[in-house]
Order: structure tokens, then C-alpha cells, then sequence
């Protein structure tokens, strides 16, 4: 449930008819764009078709594009870019805080050897993954 006691944006609870008002989209439309792989609504046990906030948002978008003339191929070229852009931005979070990590285990490690022997060398441990990376330097004579 969302904060305002209404269902998650995912969850699959507009029967067809009330998916198609929503939208202003035909049922038929909505059926064949199903066919055609743009979207999935979920199932219910009898089979019945389920669509979630999410899928309205969705439909509305494809609705919009060929509104604008651009066809249904162009329309999941889009569709596909989009998905692939979103999984970059997720994967470039990822990256990013695993940097950072990597940076604060690096300055931890570079304190720690300011402190240590002179002939230790400092060795780098993830935090997360808990591999180990082996920092060299030149001698400083």
C-alpha cells in the first residue's frame, strides 16, 4: 500500500474496462498492445487481466507517442531505450557508492600506513565485497 492507503504503484488491481477509462484507450487497443509486447498486465487466477498504476503511467506514455505520429516499432524502440537508461542510472548508483566506499577504505588505509612500520605496505579491503588490494608506492629515500 502507498502512503495514502491506496494500492502500490505496482499492484494489479484495474480490471481492463477501468484501465481503458483511464487511459482513454480502447480495451482493444490495450489487448493488442499486450500482443504486441508493449506491456504485461498481471493475471488473475481465472486469467483475467490486472493492470497496476504503474501500466496506466505506461499506456498513457505509448498513448502519447503515437499521438505524436511515431509508430508502434519507433514507440518500443523507445520503450526499450528508456528501460536501458534507467538500468544505467542504477548501475552508475551502485558504481558510485562503491567508489566512494573503495575512497573511504583508501584514506583509512593511507592513515593507517602513515602510522605503521615504514616498510609496511597497506593493504585496501572493501567493506562490502571484503577483496583486498595491495597499494605500492615508490620508496621514498
Amino acid at each position: 500500500m502507498s502512503g495514502f492507503g491506496g494500492p502500490a504503484p505496482d499492484a494489479a488491481v484495474y480490471v481492463i474496462s477501468v484501465a481503458a477509462e483511464l487511459t482513454g484507450l480502447h480495451p482493444q487497443t490495450l489487448r493488442t498492445y499486450e500482443r504486441m509486447g508493449l506491456i504485461t498486465p498481471g493475471r488473475t487466477a481465472g486469467g483475467g487481466r490486472r493492470y497496476s498504476h504503474h501500466d496506466l503511467e505506461l499506456l498513457r506514455v505509448i498513448a502519447d507517442l503515437t499521438a505524436h505520429g511515431i509508430g508502434i516499432e519507433g514507440v518500443r524502440r523507445i520503450l526499450e531505450l528508456d528501460n536501458q537508461v534507467t538500468a544505467l542510472q542504477h548501475v552508475n548508483e551502485e558504481l558510485r557508492a562503491e567508489l566512494a566506499a573503495t575512497r573511504a577504505a583508501l584514506r583509512q588505509t593511507r592513515a593507517a600506513a602513515r602510522s605503521a612500520r615504514p616498510n609496511t605496505l597497506p593493504i585496501l579491503r572493501h567493506p562490502e565485497t571484503g577483496q583486498t588490494v595491495m597499494v605500492w608506492r615508490p620508496s621514498e629515500d
